[in-house]
Order: structure tokens, then sequence, then C-alpha cells
């Protein structure tokens, strides 16, 4: 047996480097070291930087919205008081809050309940529901000219006016579970996730068409990948794929669409979040490898510099825990998001590591949105600003 194992790992070693990838291993449990920020030549998220906020975003109480998958709310807390304000009712299984590409709007992504409902981030309030079929996540194109509904169920990637909603074309592609997504540095592709089928889509934003896919594979085993969710690296070369079963994230060239890495994490990995300087990453991992979970699993966060492809920090759920999606505060210094199976959301102080809130919400929290969040404008998700 250890014959066996040996040889298998030497296996895996080879194939990687017959492909060329490029590998990293995780390193102990400590706190993201305090260094001096560096000056890249390209820095996709340079415009998010720490409390750049936009005039529109500024008029924006600072709260956060969690929506509650298995309720059909969202609960409203607080951002400087940690205190839950309210919880209210949207459509049936609410997966993700939304900032509109203006920033005007925030949406969220009634998925079964075939809605979009706004959120007025200058007040807090919610407004009318919109009819929009299968929005699972939403998206938006970096020239602002319309919105990406993933149409998950469907199977399908749905353009429509980014200011009305109405349907002007529905992509579909040959790949299941399409789910999250990122856009290349030159705003012409998108790369979407395909977690049933454990795929990558390409798409041409001019055309409006699939330019191709690409099939991930774990360990050169053929084995089944489960992709979640997607974001470039901050010169825009690398986009690293958040891969729930293989517990890491592949590193994909957008351009060529090839894998070219993989770097291990945690058990569950989920969600993907750039530091307000770009020069750190955020990698959640949240315990488990199934899309249904139990509760307090090993769930951690993972801290990677994205240069030398390093994991430089571990931050570990005490007690366990299932982190999943959120994002960043405008000035950097906590990192909040949705425990997906404790019904908590978890604040991490970005500077020490440390869990300095657990806050209980409702069943099954998803992507949470820290508003207001720096940057010119939004090109979807829980905020992925430039």
């Amino acid at each position: 047996m250890a014959a066996r194992l040996a040889a298998a790992v030497v296996a895996l070693a080879l194939a990687a480097a017959c492909r060329g990838e490029r590998r990293s291993a995780a390193v102990g449990r400590v706190a993201a070291p305090e260094t001096t920020a560096r000056s890249d030549t390209v820095n996709l998220y340079a415009a998010a930087g720490a409390n750049r906020l936009s005039p529109r975003a500024a008029q924006a109480r600072p709260l956060v919205y969690v929506p509650n998958s298995k309720d059909g709310t969202v609960t409203v807390i607080d951002a400087h008081s940690y205190r839950v304000l309210r919880t209210f009712p949207t459509g049936a299984l609410p997966q993700h809050v939304v900032p509109s590409y203006d920033l005007t709007t925030l949406w969220v992504a009634n998925n079964l309940g075939g809605t979009l409902t706004p959120i007025d981030p200058a007040t807090g309030q919610e407004g009318e529901s919109v009819p929009v079929d299968d929005p699972y996540n939403l998206y938006f194109t970096p020239d602002g000219r319309f919105a990406i509904v993933v149409a998950e169920r469907r199977r399908r990637l749905d353009f429509r006016d980014a200011k009305t909603m109405r349907l002007v074309q529905s992509l579909p592609v040959q790949c299941k579970g399409v789910d999250h997504m990122e856009f290349t540095a030159d705003g012409r592709f998108a790369v979407a996730t395909c977690e049933f089928s454990g795929q990558l889509v390409k798409v041409d934003l001019g055309a409006r068409a699939v330019a191709g896919y690409l099939t991930l594979d774990p360990g050169g085993l053929d084995s089944t990948a489960m992709p979640q969710d997607i974001r470039s690296s901050p010169d825009g070369r690398v986009f690293y794929v958040a891969d729930m079963k293989a517990n890491g994230v592949f590193l994909v060239d957008p351009e060529a669409l090839r894998r070219i890495g993989f770097i291990a994490t945690g058990r569950g990995t989920h969600g993907i979040y750039p530091s307000r300087d770009g020069r750190l990453v955020y990698i959640t991992n949240r315990g488990w490898n199934t899309t249904a979970g139990g509760r307090r699993g090993p769930g951690s966060v993972t801290v990677l510099d994205p240069r030398t492809e390093q994991i430089v920090a571990t931050w570990p759920v005490p007690g366990g825990g299932s982190p999943d999606m959120g994002n960043v505060t405008a000035d950097g210094k906590e990192l909040w998001v949705s425990g997906r199976y404790d019904e908590e959301v978890y604040v991490f102080d970005t500077g020490t590591g440390q869990l300095t809130h657990r806050i209980r919400v409702g069943r099954e929290p998803h992507g949470l949105c820290v508003w207001p969040q720096p940057g010119r404008y939004s090109l979807g998700h829980t905020g992925n600003m430039r």
C-alpha cells in the first residue's frame, strides 16, 4: 500500500511537470505579514483601493446585506456596530446581493423566485422586484451596456439591458452548473465556471458567442472538478479558479484558456477576494466538498500572494465553520463572509487574521454584499470592482 501511495504521488508530480504547471504547498496558520505595498505595472484593482469611494458609493449607508437562501430573506447588518438591523423577505432562494454597474442599485438575485429585488444603497430599503428568469448570479459587461444573468438551471447566459433588465439575447452553454464569472483585462472576453461538469466556458462579449471550453482535471487523474468562484490576478495574466473538490485554486491562462497550475488551499475551496491594494488574495474554504455540508466543518481562509503564488497565511474559524461568499470592507481592514452551513456571518481582521465577530443570521446565508465598496464601477457578483 505504501509503495502504491508513493508511486501515485510521484505520478501526480510528473503529470503536473509535463503540463508545465506551477504548484504551491500550504503553510502554517499565521497571520498575513505586514509588508510595504509594491508597485505593479498593471493592477486591475487600482481604482478599488482603500477608501477610494466614488461620489455615488459615498452616499450609501455602511451596511452588509446577507441573502438567507433557505429562508427567502435578506438580513441587514450595521457594518460599524455589527448589529442586525432587520430582515426582510425577497423571492425564493436568494443567492447573491450584487452591486449594479453604475453603483446606484444593489440587486438581490432570487434564483427560484425568478426575480431581482432592488435595494437603494442610500437608504438600505428594498423596492419592487423585477421578473427575471433563473437569476442564480448577476454580472455586467465592462462597457456597462449589458447585465449578464447567469441562468444556472437553464444552462444560459442571458444578456439584458443593464438599466431595465430587458432581455436582449440568451446564450446557451454546453456545460452544467454555470455560476461565476470573470472578465479579461481588455474587456473582450468573459470566462465562467461550470460547477457540475467541471469546466470553464469562454465567451466573446462583442459577438455574444461561446469562444471555447476548458475541462479541468484535478491531479491529472481525470477526477471530477467542481469549480466555484473565479477572479483575475491584479495583472490580468492569470485567473484563479476555486475548486470545491480539488481543495484549492487552479491557475488558468485566460487568453489561451489553458490550465497552468494549481495551489492547494483548504477543504471545499469556494470564494476569492483581492485585498484593497491587490497585494493579497483571500480565498475561502468552506470545509465541505459537497453542496450540502454540515455544521462546524474545518472551514478556513487562505491568504495568497499573487506575485509569488505562495500562501502567506491560513486563518481558521475557531471551533469550525463554513466560510463561503462575501467581500472586503472599503478600508480593507475586514473580510466579511457568510457561514453557509452555520447560520452566521464571520468578520476577520485582515491585519491579524483573527476572527473578531460571529453574527447570527438566517438559514444558508450565501453571497453577502458589504457596501459601499471602492471603485469606478461594478462587474457584478458580490462586488467585483474596477
